[in-house]
């Protein structure tokens, strides 16, 4: 059995089964990718993958539970360059962010430009995508940090921290009638069309769940990931925007008029979230206060002792 081989396993998995791809990100051959899983198999005994041919279609029951322990044993060789790195190349190394666009744009720009000037040699990814994406891109091993309002705490093998609270605001053109409106209710809201986040984005889910609770549904007229596409179209006239306090910004947002409607709708956390088995460097432990400043390092650690 050789390390190399669980290497060649667990990149087939997380290429879906595609020994193509698996070789092209290995920078190997597609025989070669076959050739070692083969022997793996007949070495263990047992056949871990279903086959059409020269096709793999599934994994076998066993074959899950090799594949399982492969993706740990994986995990602990990174963790293991890890911390050579951190002794040896202490300010150097890559960090690599999962968020929402609404995180991204318009809450972490602080907090990158600090960690920036504070580890000038380490390299800042951020990748974007929809809460479910950011954190199957950590729970993966794909992502260092996940940032999102949901999802996160629904995988096991991540670790959950509450970072910071927000809520919702509408934006309207100059002169709407909705600025007429006084007590803008849940009700009242629902009568104008609305552009607001996808469902799957920010939050979304709970707006839905409370319109239903209320026995209301929205005119939902158009939907997007991003809030700046949102006001784009509300400038246009094309409905009311319903989105993210932290998304309208007083001088760049200045067309647009926006409204308060927090008392609607309970709040919304953001959560980050890192593998339970990873070993985090220094500079990660940084990003995190950097978000959160109540999770230093020694905090940090203390969640993940007891969520171990």
């Amino acid at each position: 059995m050789k390390l190399q081989q669980l290497r060649y396993l667990n990149e087939v998995v997380r290429q879906d089964l595609n020994i193509t791809n698996a070789a092209e990100v290995l920078y190997t051959s597609q025989p070669g990718v076959s050739k070692q899983i083969q022997l793996f198999e007949e070495e263990i005994g047992l056949q871990i993958f279903q086959r059409n041919g020269k096709r793999l279609t599934g994994i076998t029951e066993p074959g899950q539970q090799i594949l399982n322990l492969a993706a740990k044993v994986m995990q602990q060789v990174d963790n293991i360059k890890r911390v050579g790195d951190e002794f040896a190349n202490i300010e150097t190394g890559t960090l690599t962010i999962a968020t929402t666009h609404t995180q991204a744009r318009y809450k972490l720009p602080t907090a990158v430009k600090t960690f920036m000037t504070q580890f000038p040699q380490v390299k800042l990814n951020i990748h974007q995508g929809n809460p479910k994406q950011v954190a199957e891109l950590v729970a993966n091993g794909d992502a260092d940090i996940g940032i999102a309002t949901e999802y996160i705490s629904d995988f096991e093998n991540l670790l959950c921290l509450p970072c910071y609270k927000w809520n919702r605001c509408v934006v309207v053109p100059h002169g709407h009638p909705l600025l007429l409106e006084t007590n803008l209710s849940l009700k009242k809201l629902a009568a104008y069309p609305l552009i607001t986040y996808d469902f799957g984005f920010t939050g979304g889910t709970l707006v839905s769940t409370t319109f239903s609770n209320a026995g209301l549904s929205p005119n939902v007229v158009l939907t997007a990931i991003d809030a700046d596409v949102i006001k784009t179209y509300v400038s246009l006239g094309l409905g009311v925007g319903l989105l993210a306090n932290m998304a309208y910004d007083d001088e760049r947002d200045a067309s647009l008029v926006k409204v308060d409607v927090s008392h609607l709708f309970a709040d919304s956390t953001t959560y980050l979230g890192v593998r339970k088995d990873a070993f985090l460097r220094s500079y990660m432990y940084g990003f995190i206060e950097l978000i959160a400043p109540q999770f230093n390092q020694a905090a940090v650690n203390a969640a993940l002792k007891i969520s171990a």
